[in-house]
């Protein structure tokens, strides 16, 4: 592992191009997920496996994971994996009910009523990455809350194995939070069928979930025109913020963490020193960590790989921590300062933040209770991670009496005419004109 990359209090517009994520060739990833959006609305099914065949290496006989299979599931996981996914669902739960909706009548003034009502979304399809890392707190993540809400139809789709079967952490955690359907399918393939539909998988009003690049490309362009998206969500990121009180292992642990997702992912260690001298060997610290650490890491090779990108920031002004963390606008941020609770009120844009040396990003990965859906690659500055709101939508509603339209239309009919919109004026005047010629409303 070469030496991390370090950046010494940068000036406030260069942070976002010396901190830039890795980028990668959109324009082919663009050209090629369009064409397979294209094959899977015009053969359905057979698209589908056809490209199972061809990325993952499998001959599947159908796309459609039985209730049978499923129910089984269980029986395939140690007895401790699956209390710790009972654990994980119970406080995700609480966390989401916390967040149900309370839908107000208000009053605008006296006579107008107004209100919104929480809609559930009817149907919502999930996508849950498999490979070397099958993510079933995805499916905790995703299809909990969509219960919570009153979803109808949780679809659930996720690439298989190399025997042709699904995780059976996935299909157990599917089976206790809701799922009404598991298809054997990923890839841009499988964002392509809950958008549009296939003879086995209905057409879905909203997508959810995280992907390599061909996935968020092919949920981009699916919401352009046909299907409602969560948020962009690409590869992992975090951003470590330590000062000389914190501990340099634990740092590492952090890093390393978010590496191990994918050569793609990347790692930022921002360090508040004294001065320059102890900035680096704060940083030389936690490098040394690493390099111990990583030793016995399975996914070491993609750690390797997502390091050769990592940046460490060094500063001595401590002004410049919150610009730099806005700036970067992280998915995960981890503060563990001496001043973490002043620096956490200054935090405008991540997607979530972790506070202290014990709260360390796994934790909400998996069972805190909090999401960790979250907007990457800067999105934080516009995107809120998935939350029990992203299942609903918002229907609003009024009803006016005709004490209220007397208060109100004139008001109306004078806004009305400044736009030069005489129907929108005449509409209320025609309402006016028969209140006056009655008793109706006295």
């Amino acid at each position: 592992m070469g030496r991390i990359k370090r950046i010494i209090n940068p000036e406030l517009n260069a942070i976002s191009s010396l901190l830039a994520r890795p980028s990668s060739d959109s324009k082919s990833v663009e050209t090629a997920v369009s064409a397979i959006i294209a094959r899977v609305i015009s053969e359905g099914d057979a698209a589908l496996l056809a490209y199972t065949q061809k990325f993952d290496h499998v001959s599947l006989a159908s796309l459609i994971v039985s209730s049978e299979v499923i129910a089984e599931a269980q029986k395939g996981l140690a007895a401790t994996l699956r209390a710790a996914i009972d654990h994980a669902k119970q406080n995700i739960y609480k966390f989401h009910w916390s967040q149900k909706p309370r839908d107000e009548q208000v009053e605008t003034q006296p006579g107008v009523y107004c209100w919104r009502k929480s809609i559930p979304i009817e149907k919502v399809g999930i996508y849950v990455p498999g490979g070397s890392a099958p993510l079933f707190s995805t499916v905790l993540m995703l299809a909990v809350p969509a219960q919570i809400a009153g979803c109808k139809e949780i679809i659930l789709t996720t690439p298989p194995r190399r025997d042709g079967s699904v995780d059976p952490a996935i299909l157990y955690a599917a089976s206790i939070s809701g799922v009404t359907k598991v298809i054997t399918v990923g890839g841009a393939q499988a964002i392509a069928a809950l958008a549009y539909g296939t003879e086995s998988i209905p057409a879905v009003d909203k997508i959810f979930g995280p992907g390599n690049r061909f996935v968020t490309e092919a949920k981009q362009q699916v919401a352009t025109h046909q299907c409602a998206i969560d948020l962009p969500a690409g590869p992992s990121e975090v951003m470590v913020v330590i000062d000389a009180t914190s501990n340099a292992a634990f740092a590492a642990a952090d890093l390393l963490s978010q590496a191990e997702h994918g050569p793609d992912s990347q790692v930022v260690l921002v360090v508040e020193a004294s001065d320059e001298a102890t900035g680096h060997a704060i940083v030389d610290a936690v490098e040394s960590h690493i390099a111990m650490q990583i030793t016995h890491l399975s996914r070491h090779e993609i750690i390797r790989a997502s390091l050769e990108h990592s940046k460490a920031v060094i500063i001595t002004q401590k002004e410049l921590t919150a610009a730099v963390i806005n700036s970067y606008a992280p998915e995960h941020l981890i503060i563990n300062t001496a001043n973490l609770v002043e620096l956490a009120t200054k935090i405008q844009h991540a997607g979530s933040v972790f506070l202290g040396q014990w709260s360390c990003e796994s934790v909400g990965d998996y069972a805190s209770g909090t999401n960790h859906t979250l907007p990457t690659a800067g999105w934080a500055r516009s995107y809120s991670g998935v939350s029990l709101d992203s299942f609903y939508k918002k229907i609003t509603f009024q009803r006016i009496t005709c004490q209220g339209l007397k208060a109100i239309g004139p008001i109306v009919e004078v806004l009305a005419s400044g736009e030069s919109l005489e129907a929108h004026s005449e509409a209320v005047s025609v309402r006016l004109k028969s209140l006056r010629r009655s008793d109706e409303c006295l």
